[in-house]
């Protein structure tokens, strides 16, 4: 685990030069993280002959309530966190393309805020806390551009091919007076958010650590009789008391018995509500996020501590797609590779478990493992749960191309979760199509509806000749599992 910075520590007060962090007991993050992300963005374009070019970022602003005075809880956008680390509202950010000098502008407070929200810090405050060459307020940004006379001004134009939805393009008063160009930016800033360097690497480790413990408490206190939402408590409370993470990646899923069908379970209309019976699964997916990085980690276990007959059979079938997905991980081969391994395993083991019948191959042409894992094999991760640039160029519509369909590279961080859920409007589905129903076995596919399902997610890191699990520290196989629950359901908590 990364070194934690101490009390007695230099750098105990977060506003000291250099680092960024959360106090005792939490990771540091050196500054350099960021200005080694801009290096590689400037590096990046010099090779396209910008000219006098100059990056403008936008930071986020928090969003109200509605028609109310309050606000939620403030996150920064993520491409403005990969470049300057940022943690307020209402900055902007620009980088020189030919010097790779970097400014950012602060929002002008007036004098009340300080009675209300604490100390107005100086643009000087500013450059210090994050490492920047200057830094100036936002009334002044189109004044302080001219002066440096750019070529055109370079800005984050594009869609997240995850969401649909179009990235925050910078926009302040008076940038109709200079060239602005939308297209060199957007693909070399995500390309390079794909590939995390080891400073990013070593606060993703940390918050995947921080997730691994967050799961294993709730585990231990998820008994029957309890509640969802105070296993999802439990992990909140856990993550950020322990180890500072205020965020979590996404809303926790905490699914027990059917509910662990439910993909993405825990919502408004839905949320971890139910209380766990003896018997049930548990499909729990909660992830950390510290300074914006996030883990996305879910664990399947018996409330009870021990598996059934049946439940073993579901979970090892799961377990074996889960390891031969991270088998086939290593540079230059494509995530679908990885895809055909993991589909061929849980078929496999579903035909074990006496669920379907017949040829494997045939069964994967049919598509057959859809109808009971819905959800693609994993996806980048990063500054989002479902991290940027993991689609060809050439797939115009998100809906026609798979979540994560690129060659692996050394530094991608991604997701590795196949899960095999029982559905019954799928399985209604695959039952009334003849190419699909003359694999499944009916008598002893109905044994298993309302059980819910099991899924098993890790994250890895591509290295020189394979990968890393960093949720590795987590028991997987059902005899670890069965062992950790016999050692640790019988302490306090």
């Amino acid at each position: 685990m990364a070194a934690l910075i101490k009390k007695n520590s230099p750098i105990f007060n977060p506003s000291k030069p250099g680092y960024l962090w959360m106090g005792e007991g939490t990771l540091a993050i050196s500054l350099q993280l960021y200005a080694e992300n801009r290096r590689r963005l400037v590096e990046k374009l010099k090779e396209k002959n910008l000219g006098n070019a100059i990056v403008v970022l936008q930071g986020g602003d928090e969003i109200q309530m509605y028609d109310t005075n309050g606000y939620y809880l403030f996150r920064q956008e993520s491409y403005f966190t990969w470049a300057f680390g940022v943690v307020e509202p209402a900055f902007f950010g620009t980088i020189e393309v030919q010097t790779g000098k970097s400014t950012l502008f602060i929002p002008r407070l007036p004098e009340s805020y300080e009675a209300w929200y604490g100390p107005i810090w100086t643009p000087e405050d500013f450059m210090q806390k994050y490492q920047v060459d200057q830094v100036y307020y936002t009334d002044e940004i189109a004044t302080i551009l001219a002066q440096h006379s750019p070529s055109q001004l370079l800005t984050l134009r594009g869609f997240n091919q995850n969401s649909g939805s179009p990235t925050l393009e910078a926009t302040f008063d008076g940038i109709e007076n200079f060239i602005v160009n939308g297209t060199d930016l957007f693909d070399d800033i995500t390309y390079l958010r794909v590939i995390k360097t080891d400073l990013e690497i070593e606060v993703m480790r940390y918050a995947i650590e921080t997730s691994c413990e967050g799961h294993l408490k709730t585990m231990k206190m998820a008994l029957p009789g309890t509640s969802e939402y105070q296993s999802e408590s439990e992990f909140l409370h856990y993550c950020y008391s322990k180890r500072g993470c205020r965020h979590t990646g996404y809303i926790s899923i905490c699914g027990s018995g059917p509910n662990g069908a439910i993909l993405h379970y825990g919502h408004a209309g839905a949320p971890n509500d139910r209380w766990i019976e003896d018997g049930d699964i548990c499909v729990y997916d909660m992830g950390a996020a510290y300074f914006g990085y996030t883990a996305d980690i879910t664990t399947s276990f018996p409330a009870n501590g021990k598996f059934t007959d049946d439940q073993k059979l579901i979970y090892q079938a799961v377990l074996n797609a889960n390891r031969a997905a991270i088998k086939e991980t290593k540079p230059g081969v494509r995530f679908s590779v990885l895809s055909a391994a993991s589909n061929r395993a849980l078929m496999e083991g579903l035909k074990s478990a006496g669920i379907v019948t017949g040829d494997i191959d045939e069964m994967l042409a049919a598509n057959l493992p859809y109808y009971f894992q819905p959800h693609g094999l994993g996806h980048l991760l990063g500054l989002d749960v479902h991290d940027v640039g993991g689609y060809f160029s050439s797939f115009k519509n998100p809906k026609e191309a798979p979540r994560f369909n690129r060659p692996l590279e050394k530094g991608i961080v991604f997701t590795i979760e196949p899960g095999c859920y029982f559905i019954d409007f799928l399985l209604n589905e695959a039952l009334g199509i003849p190419n699909l129903s003359r694999f499944l076995v009916p008598s002893v596919l109905n044994r298993f509806r309302g059980s819910g399902g099991v899924r098993i997610e890790d994250d890895v890191v591509v290295t020189d000749d394979g990968c890393e699990n960093l949720s590795a520290m987590l028991p997987r196989t059902i005899d670890e599992i069965e062992a950790w629950f016999a050692a640790n359901r019988s302490r306090k908590n």
